[in-house]
């Protein structure tokens, strides 16, 4: 996926786990801004070109994934991006592409003991109160020449809906029917699976091959004349024909499971200033999602068409070509008041070489200096597992040192949802906890999908601001409490979250340890 992107322009005590909240107006309001209570943490997980999925049995993955999930539950991670459609295939049960070659080494052989990948992530990710964003890549078929296709797959059947491109063939996006089929895979994975959201990356008309054009000069004779285009306007036909894709998919979402959001990780820069004729583009001198890959993430964001926004900026500060810094700024000041995250390079970040120092603190402490901006997404996920050049150490014991909860989705649902009940202590003959009662309900998500905890000391005054207060996240209407002689007596508070992290009142009570 991600790897050559670059080169293109030359998260107990947290005792269950961590999750997710909001703000009216979308702006930070934590009294430590070091430590936000609510910050979207999260990890891309690719899945295209990689072999060790295809080694493992169905035991074999599930212990990894539960592996993964803890060490990254750990580190603060919140969210995981799992790509599950990394060429029109499955990591999933599906009944429109077939089984990945990513997963089982041959593509349409279905893992053995009827696994299904995203059904265990899910899960397993909720018991965490982690969110499983699913990952699709829309376009792409194949990644080079040598890829066999099952025999089941659609390029079979219809090969007529697919050009060649380089090496690789994709979905011709001018196609009326590959957008409807698109959108018929996003609504079959929100209706089987419980996805917090569906996500894209940057692949959208592919990265340009010099000194060849994308092959859709048919495509433009049928359709473009019809949709109001001159021969000159190929380019904003281009453009139309993903704008259209990504409405679609929005309505299809907002008429399925209204409550799953869509995310976007454009390439990091939208235009270069020179490009505009207004100056309105970055002051950088690349590659182009607007000009070359013909995604107008801007206007999706304007819309509405998008929920949240991760521009991968990888690049480092101070690289003269797109600076780190420079494209923050201009992205949190065209994201319209929409879900601002930060797509991080973890190599650029920590730093290629051992004597290279690296630049995470300047990056996490200016990503965190905006109000626009509420997260980080960490480009990849298997170096945070490594903990290349000690950023698993780093997010765990200092940036990510306390849990955060998600930023609430409030264009979406903007109501709180109802407090918890019946806060009281229980005992057994072994056990102190602390139990509550919800209006709880997973199959609504305006109510209570899980709970936070918060802790402080006899006289200290409660602040359920700040992240540091917080001593679990939890799905469960109980928290086992420590002993402390009978010595001590502090004041828990238990606020309930729903779906779209809308964070309740309080209700508290003093309890001795």
């Amino acid at each position: 996926m991600k790897i050559n992107i670059v080169n293109k322009i030359c998260i107990c005590l947290i005792m269950i786990v961590f999750a997710s909240c909001g703000s009216k107006k979308f702006v930070r309001n934590e009294a430590d801004t070091h430590h936000p209570k609510r910050e979207f943490r999260g990890a891309w997980i690719h899945t295209v070109g990689q072999s060790h999925y295809a080694k493992m049995n169905s035991q074999q993955m599930q212990t990894y994934f539960v592996q993964m999930l803890d060490q990254l539950q750990a580190m603060g991670i919140n969210a995981v991006i799992f790509q599950v459609r990394p060429q029109a295939d499955a990591f999933y049960k599906s009944n429109l592409e077939p089984w990945s070659h990513y997963l089982t080494g041959v593509q349409g052989k279905a893992p053995d003991a009827d696994f299904d990948p995203l059904a265990f992530l899910v899960s397993e990710c909720h018991k965490r109160c982690m969110e499983l964003h699913a990952w699709l890549n829309p376009y792409r078929v194949t990644t080079g020449d040598r890829q066999t296709l099952a025999q089941t797959h659609l390029f079979h059947r219809e090969p007529h809906r697919f050009v060649k491109y380089g090496t690789q063939t994709y979905f011709d996006p001018a196609l009326p029917e590959n957008r409807a089929y698109i959108c018929e895979v996003v609504k079959d994975i929100v209706l089987n699976y419980n996805v917090d959201a569906i996500h894209m990356d940057d692949y959208f008309y592919p990265y340009p091959i010099a000194g060849k054009s994308f092959p859709d000069d048919a495509s433009f004779a049928r359709y473009a004349p019809k949709q109001g285009f001159l021969p000159s306007q190929r380019a904003d036909w281009r453009r139309n024909n993903v704008n259209m894709l990504i409405k679609d998919i929005k309505k299809t979402l907002t008429k399925t499971k209204p409550w799953v959001r869509f995310g976007i990780s454009p390439f990091g820069i939208y235009r270069n200033k020179q490009s505009t004729p207004d100056g309105s583009g970055s002051d950088t001198r690349g590659l182009q999602n607007y000009d070359d890959l013909y995604a107008d993430v801007k206007l999706w964001v304007k819309k509405g068409w998008i929920d949240y926004n991760v521009p991968q900026i990888y690049w480092n500060i101070g690289f003269s070509v797109a600076d780190h810094a420079k494209l923050v700024k201009w992205w949190s000041d065209n994201n319209f008041g929409g879900h601002l995250y930060i797509g991080q390079d973890v190599e650029r970040t920590m730093g290629k070489t051992a004597s290279d120092a690296g630049q995470l603190e300047q990056k996490m402490e200016l990503s965190r200096a905006y109000s626009t901006i509420h997260g980080n997404v960490f480009w990849y996920g298997y170096l945070l597992m490594k903990n290349y050049k000690g950023i698993e150490t780093e997010l765990q014991s200092n940036y990510h040192r306390y849990p955060a909860l998600l930023p609430a989705y409030v264009h979406m649902h903007g109501k709180n949802p109802k407090k918890v009940n019946n806060l009281k202590e229980t005992f057994s003959a072994t056990e102190h906890h602390l139990t509550w009662q919800a209006d709880a309900g997973q199959t609504d998500p305006k109510k209570a999908q899980y709970f936070v905890v918060y802790r402080f000391a006899k006289d200290e005054k409660t602040n359920l601001r700040q992240a540091k207060n917080i001593v679990a996240i939890t799905r469960e209407k109980r928290l086992l409490l420590p002993y402390e002689s009978g010595n001590n007596t502090y004041k828990y508070v238990v606020t309930a979250v729903d779906a779209f992290h809308n964070e309740s009142k309080g209700v508290e009570l003093k309890v001795k340890l």
